[in-house]
This record gives C-alpha cells, structure tokens and sequence, in this order.
C-alpha cells in the first residue's frame, strides 16, 4: 500500500568519513569496481560493499530475495549516509515489493544511480517525497567524463549544482520552476499505475533513454500523455536519448520531432540535449528537489 505523501524531511549531504554502499539491484556486475571504489575513497568516504557486488544469477546480482535483501540491510543501517547502485540493466521492478521502506521514511539517505534505478527514484518521491540523486554509478565511472563525476561529488556534498548550456532549434522557449521528477522513459512508463508512480502535476519532468525504436518512444510518450501526465507539467527537460534504432520502413520522424509533435498543445518549455543519461558526460540531477528553468532559443540554464 502507498505511504501517504509526507513533508519532505532533509536529506543531510556528505562529509569526509561517511559510509556509502555499493548494492546492485539489478544486473550484475561485469568487471570488478576499482575505478570507483577509488574515486568515492578520494572522496574520503568509507565504502561499504553490499553481498550482491560478487553475486550472479543468471543475468541478475544474485537471485530476487538476495538483491532485495542487500538494498534493506543498507536502508536500515544509519550509519550508512547514501546508497548507490553499481549499475542498471533490468531487475530492480523484481525486487522492490520485497523491501521494506519503514526505516527509509523515518532516515531517508541517498539513492544514486539512473536507468533501471529510475524505479527507486520514483518510488521514494512517490511514497517518501524524498531526494534522491540521478548521475553516473560505479559501472560507468570508468568512462564517465571528469566533468559528471565533479557534478556527482557537487550533488553528494551539497555544493551548488546548476547548467548552462548551448542546445536545439526545436526547444520550446520559456521560463518555469517546479519540482524535478523523471529519469528513464522506458522505466516510469514500466511503473504507471503502480505504488511507485508520481504525480506529474506541476512538475518539471525529465526524460533519457537507450537503444529502443523510434515507434516504441512515440509509443511510450503517448503513454504518457493518455494517462494525462504530460498536460500539466512545468517544463520538460529531454536528456541523451542514444542508440536510438528504426525500422526498415522509417518511422520518418526524430526524437525531437516526436516529442513535440506530442506536446504541441501545451505551453511549458522543452529543452533538448541535456546532458544526461547514458552518454559519458552524464551530469547529476537532484530529483525531487525544486529546479528553476530557463529556455531561450538555443540557450538553457538549469538551476537548483
């Protein structure tokens, strides 16, 4: 059952001597996490591996009760101070109904990771209205850009985070503030209708995604708008949307195309080409945190 909406309670950021864990709720690991551990210890935090690191079940970081169980015991741990997922794939929509939230909702830490962990973002914001942090986990780190990984360390330690960048002819001008909510397409479309979907209303929603069809985004989006998500949203912010595939018959429009065909009729801003999502300069977003956007033209500053 569904946690009556809260006020949200402050999250604290890092400091130097903090433990964070590393659980993978989805897809195993491929490689061991060197580069990472080394980077989050440059930090001066302590880290703390879950059981499921060294785990494997078939495609997945040990079978459904394991992974569940190693994202509870750093829930219900206060000594660990962030949770972040070592990488996406599929898996964490497997395992989530197994994990108990009591304790997150009275010492609500962060949650960091993106793709398949958009399932926990929207979870806590729905159920908790709690933060959580949008940006490059362990398994990237290796080909992250310097540039995401400072973002990343700014988000986790409370320094001021904001983007100004140079973007597409088909941005919708305008300005708007509201709460930022979203991440991977393909996963809120996954969690419509469930105990961890949100509500959209005057939020400003951010939208990634990798490897599907061009048919199955407009599929998607569309979605999205017959479920009334997209008619009164604050703005839309469109991150990396890569390897993206057609058909042998052209689907005959681009994901920019698409978007705004779809949200034509409204009038909030829309941006493109923010960088984030599964591209190397994947920058960290404070989801349910309050965002000030400003679209002119070619030109957009993102401010939390």
């Amino acid at each position: 059952m569904r946690k009556s909406p809260v006020s949200p309670v402050p999250i604290p950021y890092l400091k130097k001597g903090d433990k964070i864990a590393i659980t993978c709720p989805a897809k195993k690991l491929p490689n061991p996490m060197t580069d990472a551990i080394a980077l989050l210890q440059s930090w001066g935090l302590e880290v703390i591996l879950g059981d499921t690191v060294n785990a494997s079940y078939h495609q997945f970081a040990g079978n459904d009760e394991l992974r569940a169980h190693d994202l509870q015991r750093f829930i219900d741990d206060d000594s660990i101070k962030a949770i972040i997922a070592a990488r996406g794939g599929y898996g964490t929509i497997r395992m989530i109904d197994k994990v108990n939230f009591n304790r997150f909702a009275q010492n609500p830490k962060w949650i960091i990771g993106f793709s398949d962990i958009t399932i926990l973002h929207s979870h806590v914001f729905a159920n908790y209205q709690a933060q959580s942090i949008h940006g490059q986990m362990p398994v990237n780190i290796p080909d992250a850009s310097a540039h995401s990984l400072v973002t990343l360390q700014k988000a986790l330690f409370g320094e001021e985070l904001s983007y100004e960048y140079t973007t597409h002819s088909l941005n919708r001008n305008g300005k708007s503030s509201g709460i930022l909510v979203g991440g991977n397409l393909s996963l809120l479309v996954a969690v419509s209708g469930s105990v961890s979907d949100m509500d959209y209303t005057g939020k400003i929603l951010f939208i990634e995604d990798v490897g599907e069809y061009l048919y199955s985004i407009d599929r998607m989006l569309r979605n999205l708008k017959r479920a009334g998500k997209l008619a009164h949203l604050a703005g839309l912010i469109v991150g990396g949307f890569t390897d993206i595939k057609d058909n042998d018959i052209p689907f005959g429009q681009t994901v920019p195309q698409i978007i705004m065909d779809i949200v034509n009729e409204y009038s909030y801003p829309v941006c493109f080409d923010f960088p984030a999502g599964h591209i190397p300069d994947n920058c960290s977003l404070i989801l349910g945190r309050s965002v000030d956007l400003s679209v002119h033209e070619q030109h957009v500053t993102v401010k939390f």
